[in-house]
């Protein structure tokens, strides 16, 4: 293709275009001009990348299409409208339709700590292996409930919050490899389950799920959800259905980036529960009674909410206008 012919003949529909993104009204002719020209000079661009890709042209018909493109839909911002969706549409629904992932790596991560407790519970030898029995008095009489008590309330909400965010965003962010998320969801399975044997085994028991439980069922999901979430986006790209390998990766990995945005919240109220009411003056059916509160309203928030939005045809993906920025395959 011989370039400069192609921009003489076409150079004065570029100009247009330039002038009509300059002018601050447009009357309504003017105005599907703008779209008219808009879509010619894409097919311009589209044709010079195929034929006799020049940098500064490619450049220059990149940066009119943009502020083309911004002039006709407007500028985007956002709005309490957005806000309220978040919460109301897109997280829930995230997590609903997630919620057989997460569910069940609950229910093997229970089971498989539940084993080890049990193993440890049962045999002596166990727990000579893991410490002394010096080491696990120590444990088991003071550093376990000294634990929630050593820095200041508010530092150590800190603290905790910071500390799971982390690992539920490497949850998520490993999830495209697969095995980091199962690697760490064993190393939390394995530490829950011996803790709970060790603490069961020397009678403190009541210690143990009394200082637990209030933070630890909020915690625990949240890391499930996580986890589920991370391994959801390896199985995006390992079983992509009838999409491409990369859209499907693209499609999911952009919704469990609100589930991301919903954990920091989520981990947040956890971390408030562990600094705040585990280790208060409290009974401890007071502090568990806040913990299965906690656990209850974000169970009842999932399913209720999430459930709507699944049965509306909800979608937590971007909307159509930023879809249609998305580069063009070979059909």
């Amino acid at each position: 293709m011989d370039l400069d012919a192609y921009v003489a003949a076409h150079h004065a529909e570029w100009t247009r275009l330039g002038e009509l993104v300059k002018r601050r009204r447009l009357s309504g002719a003017e105005a599907d001009e703008l779209l008219d020209l808009y879509q010619r000079v894409g097919s311009h661009l589209s044709v010079i990348r195929t034929s006799a890709p020049d940098p500064s042209v490619v450049q220059y018909l990149s940066t009119l299409l943009t502020r083309a493109r911004t002039r006709a839909l407007g500028a985007r911002t956002s709005s309490w409208s957005d806000f309220a969706r978040f919460f109301v549409v897109s997280l829930p629904l995230v997590l609903y339709r997630l919620r057989w992932w997460w569910l069940g790596i609950m229910a093997l991560s229970f089971a498989a700590a539940a084993v080890i407790a049990i193993w440890i519970i049962r045999d002596p030898a166990v727990s000579a292996q893991i410490a002394t029995p010096e080491e696990i008095k120590q444990l088991v009489d003071h550093d376990f409930a000294d634990y929630y008590s050593q820095y200041a309330a508010r530092d150590f909400a800190f603290r905790v919050w910071t500390n799971n965010v982390w690992v539920a965003a490497a949850c998520i962010g490993g999830g495209i490899l697969g095995f980091p998320v199962i690697l760490m969801l064993w190393q939390n399975t394995v530490n829950l389950g011996v803790m709970a044997g060790l603490m069961i085994a020397n009678g403190k028991a009541n210690v143990f799920f009394g200082l637990i439980l209030p933070h630890g069922l909020l915690e625990l999901t949240a890391v499930f959800v996580a986890a589920g979430a991370g391994l959801r986006i390896f199985w995006s790209w390992v079983a992509p259905g009838g999409q491409s390998r990369s859209a499907s990766l693209g499609q999911t990995a952009r919704s469990m980036m609100v589930v991301v945005l919903g954990l920091v919240i989520v981990l947040g109220v956890s971390g408030v529960i562990e600094a705040f009411v585990t280790p208060s003056g409290l009974p401890t059916w007071a502090r568990v009674g806040i913990g299965l509160i906690a656990e209850v309203a974000f169970l009842a928030y999932v399913f209720t909410l999430g459930r709507r939005a699944d049965h509306a045809g909800e979608s937590a993906d971007l909307t159509a206008e930023d879809l249609s920025a998305e580069a063009p395959v070979a059909g």
